[in-house]
């Protein structure tokens, strides 16, 4: 679940002197002002500047990150703590520390850089846990191996988990270089935007957008099957469907993300007790034969179990089920999220890789358990795949639970995504928080789940939805765009060599040539010796394997769908159920 960076460490009724417009401001504005004193935008060399400041101030700071469990970012926030987080930060303001970083400001954005300060109180084990939080549901990673065999399943499942902790080692340093409570890096789209200007930023949004808006028609078409399986098929499956997606609509209208944090904090156990006892279940029952024959047509037939080293599947199945393996890795999205509220984000990455390393065992050994058991017959969701009724039901009732809770925060995260970078500062639309923008957050709420409605009825298989997910969005976010974000970021620094030094907040310094002229080009690429040569090198070639990967899955996730239309498999509209 994408729940951690944007639901924060509090809300305005926790934080007693914050009223709620400034925690808003605090939370989703990047910068104190668009533009500099000199009207341009904000030069990547003044967020070098007050990054580096931040850094110098977090290194000096030897307090201790206070933290009581791995749910300090979903428990309640104490007045008691906030004040003493207050006085931490007043202590430094006096010896000097951090006082430079309030130079030329007014009132207004003093008051937003102190509300950021009291924001950042996370620990790396609390980043840990949210990591885990937000990835954990491995129910199609036996899917997943069911499509390419045991080899190339355990290979692909580790390099693609080292791939995923090398880029996040990149966001981390991403963050480290341009973040400060002046300029604060608040989401993925922050890091585009300091590297590659507002265009990006809004490209980013509009991928994170789609993503949640994809999962949340994945949720309604995961949730709509496991209701019809409890109720025997006798339930309309687009009936089914709709049920989730007003589900979706009523909690959406909730604009306040605290009233789900102790859901979200439960749906965690929820799921790793589906996956105890879908294992239990599998290992005790035979498969279910006649989900695997809805979900797969005439592809598939009764008959013993069978595993592979290799599955003899057609390239675009194999290609689907490599891309379910990419759920496994898809928190970057909200990395810099989780990074923004760490009193000290050097320690983000410590946080990060102890977090893939658990995803990563966790979710080969599931698929592997379960594809072994089940061989051809492993369903995308694995726990639908129990034979036995009451068995089956026990499982399809929880993760009906943790899919309303997933659905919930998906779409308050999606549409405030949505509201904050595209109504509020694109089409200058009215703040969230005011009277105009409770009306339209409740119309958009409307057409948000009625869009994720039409998304879940029309792909026919969860298997072929998540693997387009993952090609289409996933994929970027955590492979294609951070050797990128690295690359335009070395060869923007290299450019400004021979440049004014920065020195006057809000001022940009002056350039001696434009990224027009060719002798930019060759500073860019050449300066710095060649040790940075070969990084720019890696990065440029990582960022075309990732995309022409991507583009891959993209032509596989379409070619699946179609070929399961095809073979006659049950689709969502209508009332056959696809389970």
């Amino acid at each position: 679940m994408n729940v951690a960076g944007t639901l924060g460490v509090g809300d305005a009724s926790q934080l007693g002197k914050m009223d709620e417009k400034t925690l808003h401001d605090s939370m989703v504005h990047t910068a104190p002002a668009v533009t500099g004193g000199d009207g341009k935008p904000t030069s990547l060399a003044e967020y070098l500047y007050w990054a580096e400041k931040q850094r110098a101030v977090e290194d000096a700071d030897t307090s201790q990150v206070h933290s009581k469990g791995l749910g300090q970012l979903f428990a309640k926030i104490n007045k008691k703590q906030l004040d003493s987080t207050e006085t931490s930060v007043d202590e430094k303001t006096e010896h000097g520390g951090i006082d430079d970083q309030l130079v030329g400001l007014t009132e207004r954005e003093t008051e937003l850089v102190n509300a950021r300060r009291a924001l950042r109180l996370a620990g790396w084990g609390a980043c840990f846990y949210l990591i885990t939080c937000d990835i954990l549901g491995p129910f199609s990673a036996p899917y997943a191996i069911s499509q390419v065999g045991w080899v190339p399943g355990v290979t692909l499942y580790t390099l693609f988990g080292a791939a995923a902790g090398l880029t996040g080692c990149m966001i981390g340093r991403l963050f480290c270089r341009l973040d400060s409570v002046r300029f604060p890096i608040r989401t993925y789209g922050d890091l585009a935007l300091c590297i590659f200007g507002p265009a990006a930023r809004h490209f980013c949004s509009v991928l994170q957008f789609i993503q949640l808006i994809l999962n949340c028609g994945l949720i309604c078409l995961s949730n709509g099957q496991g209701l019809s399986q409890i109720a025997k098929g006798n339930l309309c499956f687009s009936v089914c469907i709709v049920i989730w997606a007003v589900v979706g609509c009523i909690l959406g209208q909730i604009r306040g993300l605290s009233n789900f944090s102790i859901l979200a904090n439960s749906s965690v156990w929820l799921n790793i007790l589906i996956i105890i006892l879908s294992m239990a279940f599998v290992a005790n029952s035979p498969p279910n034969f006649e989900s695997a024959i809805a979900s797969y047509g005439a592809t598939i037939a009764s008959g013993p179990i069978v595993t592979s080293a290799v599955v003899p599947l057609p390239v675009f199945s194999q290609v689907t089920g490599v891309f379910n393996m990419v759920f496994a890795y898809g928190g970057a999205m909200i990395f810099p999220e989780l990074a923004a509220e760490m009193r000290r984000p050097r320690d983000f990455i410590k946080g990060m890789a102890l977090a893939q390393i658990v995803i990563f065992v966790l979710y080969l050994v599931y698929g592997c358990v379960i594809y072994g058991l089940q061989g051809q017959y492993t369903l995308a969701l694995a726990y639908q795949g129990v034979s036995k009724y009451s068995w089956q039901t026990v499982s399809n009732v929880i993760a009906l639970i943790t899919g309303s809770i997933a659905a919930g925060l998906y779409g308050n995260i999606g549409l405030k995504v949505f509201y904050v970078n595209i109504v509020e500062e694109l089409f200058k639309g009215p703040p969230l928080m005011s009277r105009g923008g409770r009306m339209l957050w409740s119309v958009l709420v409307l057409a948000f789940w009625a869009l994720a409605f039409v998304i879940g009825t029309a792909i026919p298989g969860v298997g072929s939805l998540s693997g387009l997910v993952a090609a289409v969005c996933i994929f970027q976010f955590t492979y294609t765009f951070p050797p990128l974000l690295m690359l335009g970021l070395d060869l923007s620094i290299d450019a400004a060599l021979a440049d004014e030094p920065f020195t006057t907040p809000g001022v940009a310094p002056k350039q001696v040539d434009t990224w027009r002229q060719v002798s930019r080009w060759k500073r860019a690429i050449l300066a710095g010796g060649t040790k940075r040569l070969i990084i720019k090198f890696l990065n440029f070639w990582f960022f075309i394997g990732a995309l022409a990967t991507a583009g891959l899955g993209m032509w596989a996730s379409g070619t699946a769908v179609r070929q399961t239309l095809s073979a006659g498999a049950a689709t969502s509209f209508g009332c056959a159920a696809s389970v």
